[in-house]
């Protein structure tokens, strides 16, 4: 019989919005959820957000919490200085790409930006994060990927940092989204490496957000052939008019909270042969 694999299942955004943060924490206090990540640049990652978070913690570790490194827009920096900015923001994916592929970014001053969102995530949770990743993936993008790997290898070596390369079996050719991510892991995991840092042996979680998706059918598709500690990342969360200001992802997160909330969830687990990792350490079991 084969062994149970142990996953991370990690809720991306936590701060974004009133309503993705007490979906996590409905979802990480009922034992479906045993990561998620922190977005300090964030308007609601105050610290009333972040007692609430750490408090389901306090008893037993429900789950690990990492730094979700923000470089995108709609959201501002937090260090002084910081180039390329729109409207006294961060640019978009997609110009961001366009700018890191061509070595136009400036490695310093992302270095700097992603030092002070550590150290505020260190102020604010009072130690150092458990992992740390990326929103919209923006940490694996070159000259951005030097300056996070730097700056997590000096200030946070203990933390592991998330690359997005699936298993070879999950790797359907009609996903581009997917590739691009299969593509920017390899240098990132060789780099990671150099720096002495572990990364998540595979990566599941992306798929299209588009209203046609049924989140309930995706799912078990991202558990086939992951190895032990694997991460699959998420995006639960309640629609509330600030996650409609910020985000295009809406609907979509009640789709899958619904389904992590729901008796299909821990179905699909046990039919798969996985488990959530106990952040302790212990296998958890999922009922």
């Amino acid at each position: 019989m084969a062994a149970t694999r142990r996953i991370w299942l990690c809720a991306d955004d936590y701060g974004m919005a009133p309503g993705v943060n007490d979906a996590i924490r409905q979802l990480i206090l009922n034992g479906r959820l045993n990561a998620t990540s922190v977005m300090m640049p964030a308007a609601h990652i105050d610290a009333d957000e972040v007692d609430a978070l750490d408090m389901l913690n306090s008893d037993e570790t429900r789950a690990a919490i990492g730094l979700h490194v923000t470089l995108t827009a709609p959201f501002k920096p937090m260090s002084n200085g910081f180039a390329p900015l729109r409207e006294n923001a961060f640019l978009p994916i997609g110009e961001m790409m366009r700018l890191a592929m061509t070595r136009r970014l400036d490695i310093e001053l992302m270095t700097i930006e992603i030092a002070t969102q550590l150290r505020a995530f260190m102020s604010a949770f009072g130690r150092l994060p458990d992992f740390v990743d990326g929103h919209q993936h923006v940490h694996l993008l070159p000259q951005v990927r030097n300056a996070f790997l730097k700056v997590v290898s000096e200030i946070a070596p203990t933390a592991w940092v998330r690359q997005c390369g699936r298993v070879r079996v999950g790797r359907p050719l009609h996903d581009p989204k997917s590739l691009v991510l299969d593509v920017l892991s390899l240098g990132f995991k060789s780099q990671a490496a150099r720096h002495g840092l572990t990364t998540n042996p595979a990566f599941a979680g992306a798929y299209a957000f588009t209203p046609k998706a049924r989140f309930s059918r995706i799912f078990p598709r991202f558990l086939k052939g992951l190895p032990d500690s694997s991460l699959i990342m998420c995006h639960p969360g309640f629609v509330d008019p600030v996650l409609e200001s910020l985000d295009p992802v809406t609907t979509l997160r009640e789709h899958e909270f619904a389904f992590f909330n729901s008796d299909a969830f821990p179905a699909a687990l046990a039919e798969a042969g996985v488990t959530l990792a106990q952040p302790s350490g212990e296998p958890r079991r999922v009922a």
